[in-house]
């Protein structure tokens, strides 16, 4: 008869799988905060190439917020605490809030771009933990996700040549 291992019996894993479901809640952190830069920028896009824009940056921010209920069901999967509230996504978040009344097309594009390779980044950090730890399902659900945030990196290059 099998019987599950508790985490105390295997610290090291334990530990390990704690670092992935850390890094995970940075991920979301960063996921809402781009998440929600995405929308600003939507919402505030003018130009002459507006519509191919406000379009470009709607399903951008479609997409990324359809990875965060997965992000979060992980962290809980791996029997973590995911975030709580705005304030928590604040403190954890490394992608930067733009406030700004007035931004160019042009920057918007160009900072969206930056965001998602800083995502890219950290979901290659997440992907080594999680290979570390022998955490296939992590590590298999991160490759999407770093394909989607280069794509997205990507679109916004193309779209910013004629910026």
């Amino acid at each position: 008869m099998t019987t599950l291992i508790e985490p105390a019996a295997m610290p090291l894993a334990h530990n390990r799988l704690q670092s992935v479901a850390d890094a995970l809640n940075g991920v979301l952190a960063d996921s809402f905060a781009l998440y929600l830069k995405t929308k600003n920028f939507h919402w505030h896009v003018s130009g002459p190439h507006f519509r191919d824009y406000h379009l470009l940056l709607d399903a951008q921010a479609t997409q990324i917020l359809a990875i965060t209920d997965l992000v979060a069901e992980r962290v809980r999967k791996l029997g973590g605490t995911t975030l709580r509230s705005i304030g928590d996504i604040a403190r954890r978040q490394t992608i930067i809030d733009n406030d700004a009344e007035r931004v160019t097309a042009a920057d918007m594009l160009a900072e969206l771009r930056e965001d998602n390779l800083k995502l890219v980044a950290a979901l290659r950090d997440l992907k080594d933990l999680a290979d570390a730890a022998r955490d296939n399902a992590t590590s298999g659900l991160v490759d999407g996700w770093t394909d989607e945030a280069e794509q997205r990196a990507w679109f916004l290059l193309e779209a910013s040549r004629g910026a």
